[in-house]
């Protein structure tokens, strides 16, 4: 298939994906919203009861219950980081992460803003059972983020979205790789030796030539998945291996496809029509033909991706905000925001980030090993920068791994939605501002 597409193509792409992104950030606001007034209304114990319903699949002699929540959590997630992971290997194989000279900004700056909010949580929270929740203001969440891009920056350039794309998803997969480093304990050795196994006959399928999307499904679920549960290493973990395994290269090139294609073509013109709504049983062979070859023609990394997409924009992650985000609110709010705690996530989403991000790629700059992106300035590096800081869905994640004491649990909820929202609001308010001053020098030079 084609290694580079026009840049009018690109530009086509990035925007409906932006468009796709603002629409499932809106869903996701709404879930959060109805979450919180839900939680802080007479039905409070409704919405207790109702996650902590338990949910039971039994084969025989084996049973696997768990309360809503924990399957929202620990199995829908997985769909999500499955999205991520084949996202990833998209970008690697032939995206913006392909070629060195256009990744290395944003990985670094990606790096740059895990590493400044971590150091700053630590600097609140060095000891005792908060120093767990350090990972808590790493996260960058992706569908918010971008929403925010797209709904204040329409008129923004096309690189400044690819920066925070390719930020975005270097950042999910480094919180992958803390929740599989440092927020796992009680390992089974003999479950986590299943996991690569039916791991390895997913890579075994891959070189063997398996395209079926169900091939990989079955045995990243039924397999994979179910290994990761009952090893102690989170199953999240089995969407992103599962992710690397599938294939992302095509069965035909383009010049076969487009040969046969226009073979079929001339038979299916050729083929004698029926007198009726109905075709031929020559022409529905050719047309299954036809669906042969484009199946051929497709990876099914990307065909999987494609399908996901909804499923996890409009499902997944409303359902996980729903679920999460219910925060009955009790208390001192303001001694609440001023706890360490919270003092570490806050400043860490939104400070930590900030500096992380912008101070990284002014150092790559200025050492020459990178550059900014066409047509892109500094001022809308600070406004993505700050966008950053909005961790909602990985923050609230890794917060229900790295804590078990309530207190925490609540004080880290409650200043994880606070800063994303100020994170949120400082990054449009930078880019409203490039926007405006932009049309303005426009207009002058008219």
């Amino acid at each position: 298939m084609p290694k580079t597409m026009p840049n009018t193509t690109i530009k086509s792409f990035l925007g409906t994906a932006a468009d796709g992104l603002s629409n499932s950030g809106i869903v996701l606001f709404i879930a959060v919203v109805i979450a919180m007034v839900w939680a802080n209304s007479p039905w409070q114990e409704l919405y207790q009861g109702l996650l902590q319903t338990e949910i039971a699949f039994t084969i025989g002699s084996y049973e696997l219950a768990e309360p809503l929540l924990l399957w929202i959590n620990d199995g829908l997630m997985a769909l999500f980081f499955l999205q991520i992971g084949l996202e990833l290997k998209r970008e690697i194989l032939g995206g913006k992460l392909s070629s060195p000279a256009n990744a290395v900004l944003p990985i670094g700056a990606a790096i740059g803003g895990m590493v400044f909010p971590a150091l700053i949580y630590l600097f609140f929270n060095a000891s005792g059972g908060a120093s767990q929740g350090w990972g808590i203001p790493m996260a960058t969440d992706i569908a918010f983020s971008l929403g925010v891009l797209a709904l204040v920056g329409k008129t923004l350039p096309v690189g400044l979205r690819v920066f925070l794309v390719t930020l975005a998803v270097v950042d999910d997969l480094g919180g992958v790789l803390v929740i599989a480093l440092f927020y796992t304990s009680g390992i089974s050795t003999m479950n986590l030796l299943h996991a690569f196994l039916f791991f390895g006959l997913l890579i075994i399928g891959n070189y063997s030539g398996v395209r079926s999307t169900w091939f990989y499904a079955i045995i990243g679920i039924a397999g994979v998945w179910l290994a990761f549960f009952f090893s102690g290493v989170h199953p999240t973990i089995a969407g992103i291996l599962t992710a690397i395994a599938i294939p992302g290269r095509v069965k035909i090139k383009e010049s076969t496809f487009l040969e046969r294609l226009e073979n079929l073509q001339i038979r299916f013109l050729k083929t004698k029509p029926v007198k009726s709504t109905l075709i031929s049983n020559e022409q529905l062979d050719i047309l299954e033909n036809i669906k042969t070859i484009s199946s051929e023609a497709e990876t099914p990394l990307q065909k999987l991706e494609r399908g996901l997409h909804p499923l996890v924009s409009f499902l997944v992650l409303p359902l996980f905000a729903l679920a999460n985000a219910g925060i009955h609110l009790h208390g001192d709010l303001l001694k609440v925001l001023l706890n360490p705690v919270s003092l570490g996530i806050g400043l860490g989403l939104v400070v930590g980030k900030f500096i992380g991000i912008v101070g990284i790629s002014k150092l790559l700059v200025a050492l020459k090993v990178a550059k900014l992106p066409d047509r892109v300035n500094w001022q809308q590096i600070y406004g993505v920068a700050f966008l950053g800081g909005i961790g909602f869905t990985m923050s609230l994640f890794i917060n229900e791994l790295a804590f078990s004491d309530a207190a925490f649990i609540y004080t880290s909820k409650v200043s994880i939605l606070f800063s994303s929202l100020l994170a949120g609001i400082l990054g449009s308010i930078l880019l409203i501002m490039n926007n405006k001053k932009t049309i303005t020098l426009k207009n002058n030079n008219k």
